[in-house]
Parts: structure tokens; C-alpha cells; sequence
């Protein structure tokens, strides 16, 4: 089979360590299913695998897990056709149409049978990152636990490209009870234009929430506003991005409260009304995380889904403690979430927003565009065995 691929001789930007090759196509063993990769989505997490920072997936895998494979696979969103099954798989059968999920668990492991979320077990794994053989491939060998039904109203490319975005917004904003979106919530939604952020306005709304999207640009702004947000804040306004200043700087302190109190502000003028975000839906990490939690309200939550802007998250504690705010980490989406938002698909309530598709010999310029902060607008997503129609090209298949 065809497959883009990356190896730790050429570690570096997408554009340079994403190559394609061919190699042997991989055969389903027991629980798992093979698919036939119709078209992918793009996320950011290839980005890091192409760097080989913060990790080099490739050395992970073989010192934890044994793998004896030298290159990686990317891809961690996909629509496709079962091509093959293997022992034991009951839910789905060859020809069937699928959506395919990122997240990955081993269904015996002691925590899942204690009744644990499998998003919070030990064996959990992201599928195209931490595994191998993901969705940038003719073909992609995956649990059965990963696949669902695909919806008929979408083509190929939107199937395949929503649902890491998709479900992990809808966990993040609707699985953290009592901090779930309820009628009337103000919502702060940083990257309103991104994928994360153009789910999370639409599942606010859903929910009866108020979406404020933070922006960098009109153009940005007006996606935003197109999509359902209530209003939006251009955070190239604002200066105090970054690590909180040391308290005992007096002047820098000082700074950086005031400037946060004026994007303080901003919020109340956009929202209409002095009340503070209930919920703060993160991901950027490092650039504003200080800001997220001074800004959520009494009680409210900050719930973090990443880290791109960096890994060092600096707090005023006084700020978490006196208010009883809440920092919540969320990763991926589990089984359940994963299908209310296919359902959601499906109806038409909500919107994949691809806004890029390129072929499959645009994905490391797909991820280069990430690398490079060209990611424009919602989700990206790439056809692999399917032109936009949906129609496959089996020709070049080993």
C-alpha cells in the first residue's frame, strides 16, 4: 500500500519528514478491523510526530510496547470501508461505511473492568500518534471499538476530518458535570476559528450557551460570528500574553493585571453584561492559561485539551483555592461522545467545517501549513482513495 510516512532520520517540519512509501498492507488480528481509507483529517498531533519533540513516537514504541517497526504512520481521523475483519469482531462486517475514532483502550485492562472512563485508563493510547499505522495510508488497521456507522448525508472528506475536534470540544464542554454547559452559560472559547473552537461555539448553542470566540484577525472574526458566536475578542489587542510575571515584581505584577482586567472588560462588553465566563474552553496552554483562569467565574471551570503554545502553565493559586474554580483536563472522547456527535452530524446540527482538502499528496503540506500557523479556518482533511464525491480509485493498490 501507499503510505505517508515518517522516520527518525529525517525528523524535522512536516514538509521535509513526511514522505510517501510503500510498504506491506497490515493484516487485522483479533478484535481488529481493517479499513480502507477513503480520506483523513488533519490534526496537529502529526505536527509534533514530524518533529520528533515532544517525543519521538518511533523510540516510545519500541522501548514500551516492543514495536519493532522503524517509521511511522500517522493520522488520527479517518472515514473508509471495511476491507477485512478479524477474529472476534461482531459489530461490523466488509463493505460496511465507517467513521473512525482516535482513541484507543484495551477494553480487559483492570481500570476500564472497575468501571473507569477509558479516557482515564492507563492503557489508553492516541491511535496515529502514540500507535502506529493511522489514517495517512490506502489502508488502516484499527480496533473494532474505533469504528461507527458513517453518516449517509456526508461526503467522505467531512466524515473523515470532524471527529477528533468534533467529540473532544463536545467531552470538553458537556462530560465534567457539575461544569456542563447549561442555558444561558457564557462560554469563552479560545481559537474560535479552529477546529476545537468551530465545534465548541456550535455545541454551546446547542446547549443554550452564549459562545465568545477570541480571534486574531477579521477575517477570523467574522468565521466566527458566521458559525453562531455571540461575539468575538481579537486578542492582537491585548499584550500580556504569556507566563505570569514573579508576584514579587511589583511593576510587572501590577502590568499584567491590568491588562488582563481590560480584556476582563472586553469579555463583559461583548457578553452584554458583567458576568464572567462559566466555562473556558483551552487548549493554546501556555500564552493563556493565566488569563483563562482570572477570567472564569466563581465556581466555574478552565477545561484544557492541549498545549500548543507550550507546556508550562503558570496559576495564581489564590485564584483557584478563595473561588473554587476548577482546572480540568480533558483528552479525546470516549464511545458514547463520540456517537452524539455523529448523531449530531447526521441530523445537520452540526457543521464539519472543512475548509481545506487537499489530496494525498498534500498531507505534510497540510501539516506544514499547521507548523506554520497557516492553518486558516475549522478543519483540514485530505482524500486518500476518494475524490470529493466520494467515489473510490482503486488503482495503485498492492
Amino acid at each position: 500500500m501507499y503510505a505517508n510516512v515518517i522516520r527518525q532520520d529525517r525528523f524535522g517540519e512536516p514538509a521535509k519528514a513526511m514522505q510517501t512509501e510503500v510498504l506491506p498492507t497490515p493484516r487485522p488480528g483479533r478484535g481488529e478491523v481493517l479499513v480502507y481509507v477513503m480520506a483523513a483529517g488533519i490534526n496537529y498531533n502529526n505536527v509534533w510526530a514530524s518533529l520528533g519533540e515532544p517525543i519521538d513516537v518511533i523510540a516510545m514504541r519500541q522501548k514500551l510496547h516492543g514495536a519493532t517497526e522503524d517509521f511511522h504512520i500517522g493520522g488520527t481521523d479517518a472515514s473508509g470501508v471495511v476491507w477485512a475483519v478479524g477474529e472476534g469482531v461482531t459489530q461490523f462486517k466488509v463493505g460496511d461505511e465507517v467513521v473512525t475514532s482516535g482513541a484507543i483502550w484495551d477494553e480487559t485492562a483492570e481500570d476500564i473492568r472497575m468501571g473507569y472512563d477509558p479516557l482515564t485508563s492507563k492503557s489508553l493510547l492516541a491511535w496515529g500518534y502514540e500507535s502506529n499505522y493511522g489514517s495517512f495510508a490506502q489502508f488502516t488497521r484499527i480496533k473494532e471499538q474505533q469504528c461507527h456507522p458513517k453518516p449517509r448525508n456526508l461526503s467522505w472528506e467531512n466524515a473523515g476530518s470532524f471527529l477528533v475536534t468534533g467529540a473532544t470540544a463536545y467531552r470538553q464542554l458537556t462530560s465534567w458535570a457539575p461544569n456542563d454547559v447549561r442555558p444561558g452559560d457564557p462560554v469563552l472559547i479560545w481559537g474560535g476559528s479552529g477546529g476545537i473552537g468551530s465545534a465548541a461555539i456550535q455545541v454551546t448553542n446547542l446547549r443554550g450557551g452564549i459562545p465568545i470566540a477570541v480571534v486574531s484577525s477579521e477575517e477570523r472574526a467574522q468565521y466566527a460570528l458566521d458559525l453562531g458566536a455571540h461575539g468575538v475578542i481579537d486578542r492582537t489587542e491585548f499584550n500580556h500574553w504569556g507566563r505570569l510575571p514573579d508576584l514579587d515584581d511589583k511593576a510587572a505584577a501590577k502590568a499584567w493585571t491590568s491588562e488582563v482586567r481590560r480584556f476582563g472588560a472586553k469579555f463583559w462588553e461583548v457578553l452584554g453584561e458583567r458576568r464572567n465566563p462559566r466555562i473556558v474552553v483551552e487548549h493554546p496552554g501556555e500564552e493563556t492559561l493565566p488569563t483563562s483562569m482570572f477570567l472564569c467565574d466563581n465556581g466555574g471551570m478552565v477545561v484544557i485539551c492541549g498545549g500548543t503554545s507550550g507546556y508550562n502553565g503558570d496559576l495564581d493559586l489564590r485564584y483557584l483555592w478563595m473561588r473554587s474554580k476548577r482546572l480540568q483536563g480533558s483528552h479525546g472522547s470516549n464511545t458514547r461522545e463520540n456517537r452524539a456527535v455523529i448523531r449530531l452530524m447526521s441530523e445537520g446540527r452540526l457543521d464539519p467545517c472543512i475548509t481545506w482538502c487537499g489530496r494525498f499528496d498534500d498531507i505534510a503540506e497540510g501539516h506544514q501549513r499547521l507548523f506554520e500557523n497557516r492553518q486558516g479556518l475549522g478543519n483540514f482533511a485530505v482524500l486518500v482513495n476518494a475524490t470529493s464525491h466520494g467515489l473510490t480509485t482503486l488503482s495503485g493498490v498492492v
